[in-house]
């Protein structure tokens, strides 16, 4: 089967084509004006994602050497996300499916984060899944593919949402996860004790850290040469709340595979850590490319409903507040 995938719901616009399982193109065209606001201003995104659907499509199609009518099924991003941007790309799927009357189906974006473990390798299911990006940071029971049991999520910044914050603390423009990774590369992340929250249970909470974080560069204010020990250790504190958790459930289920996707996933000290923490564990991650907003893993989740005759009806709507089905 040949699928498009299509995600908008950020500020990113890409578009992939799959064909039985295998990606053959993955288009992603990143906003690059949101940095100078400090973060992502919806309407200017929407806006964006108008300009760039159809030649973002288009070159998908063409780096796949596929043409639009052979694609078999379309799947979309419906949720959650900003609702202006999914109406983007729920609009333009709806369109293919119509003029091509070919299946159509809305696509759940963390199940599609989900389904990014599984473009490049099989994994035997039940398996502990660590969703972590700048917009959800999700703990997960994967019983099988699309049956989930949600375990844990945050109280109130996601991970990647803290990176962003101390990095704009940090002099840095939006997005700053990059910047803290790479400014961390240069610092002690034992340089500063900054604090891991301690919950019942299997939630996250980042709010405390970046706060501990602003009441230090308040009381020391820092040079240029203190900026990466900053960097370092509120990395290391970061990932030692997202680690503490999973290994946890792990424990508790005695499931001893884990996988670790979105955004944050791609930063190098968290998938060094968690596999020194876990040496008797499985731990998986997806190549860099399919960890950030990416039409590939839509079109990898897509593939799998369409294959079972799921389909959405074409009145389906745009549901940016959508959580995993359990």
């Amino acid at each position: 089967m040949t699928v498009l995938g299509i995600d908008t719901s950020c500020d990113d616009t890409s578009v992939s084509v799959i064909k039985n399982g295998r990606v053959l193109s993955n288009v992603v065209f990143s906003q690059i004006e949101h940095s100078k606001y400090g973060g992502v201003i919806p309407e200017l995104a929407s806006r964006d994602h108008i300009r760039n659907i159809l030649p973002v499509t288009q070159k998908a199609l063409k780096e796949a050497n596929v043409s639009l009518h052979k694609i078999e099924g379309v799947g979309v991003t419906y949720g959650p996300g900003l609702v202006g941007s999914l109406l983007i790309g729920i609009s333009f799927a709806k369109s293919i499916s119509l003029a091509l009357e070919i299946p159509f189906i809305g696509i759940n974006h963390l199940e599609a984060h989900i389904f990014s473990l599984f473009i490049e390798r099989k994994i035997n299911s039940p398996l502990i899944v660590l969703i972590t990006s700048g917009g959800h940071t999700e703990l997960i029971l994967m019983e099988s593919e699309g049956k989930y049991q949600v375990f844990g999520s945050t109280l109130d910044d996601a991970c990647g949402e803290a990176f962003d914050k101390v990095a704009g603390m940090l002099g840095f423009p939006y997005p700053g996860g990059k910047e803290i990774e790479k400014l961390a590369e240069k610092g002690r992340g034992d340089a500063i004790e900054f604090p891991r929250a301690k919950l019942n249970g299997y939630d996250f909470s980042f709010s405390g850290l970046k706060t501990a974080v602003l009441y230090y560069i308040r009381k020391n204010p820092p040079s240029k040469k203190d900026i990466p020990d900053i960097a370092a250790s509120f990395q290391e504190a970061s990932i030692d709340s997202l680690i503490i958790p999973t290994l946890m459930l792990s424990e508790k289920l005695d499931i001893r595979t884990i996988g670790v996707c979105g955004g944050v996933a791609r930063n190098k000290r968290l998938r060094e850590k968690l596999k020194e923490r876990a040496k008797e564990c499985r731990i998986v991650f997806p190549s860099p490319q399919f960890c950030t907003d990416n039409g590939a893993m839509v079109a990898r989740c897509a593939e799998f409903h369409l294959e079972r005759g799921e389909f959405s009806p074409l009145s389906l709507k745009a549901d940016p507040s959508l959580i995993l089905p359990t």
